[in-house]
């Protein structure tokens, strides 16, 4: 999947905005960030094509494993809630799924808190 399919997926999933908050930090221009219920669901760092997305801490271990293109997040992230993937080598379907999955994680949270 090139970066221009990975955006449009990512805006597909419903109540998702994209924002690059960074660009005024050095190197930050590069950031593009996605949120649901004006949370974060995913990172994508478009120089490198790597994403971090949110994952249910029970899956983590099994992905680095078994997945290609799964690796533990930047260093900005804990590694308890994220997952990094490198966009090149990763499947189309895993990484629709494993984005869809961490839209879904983090518009149930907070759904939960605005009730």
């Amino acid at each position: 999947m090139n970066i221009e399919e990975f955006r449009e997926y990512c805006l597909l999933l419903g109540e998702v905005e994209e924002k690059l908050p960074f660009a005024k930090m050095p190197g930050g221009d590069s950031v593009l960030v996605f949120y649901v219920s004006g949370h974060t669901f995913c990172y994508c760092d478009l120089n490198d094509l790597k994403v971090v997305v949110k994952c249910h801490p029970e899956r983590i271990a099994e992905l680095l494993d078994t997945a290609d293109g799964v690796t533990p997040p930047d260093n900005h992230f804990n590694a308890k809630y994220w997952i990094g993937i490198n966009l090149p080598t990763i499947s189309d379907e895993l990484l629709k799924k494993l984005i869809a999955e961490s839209c879904e994680i983090v518009k149930k949270k907070y759904e939960k808190k605005s009730k």
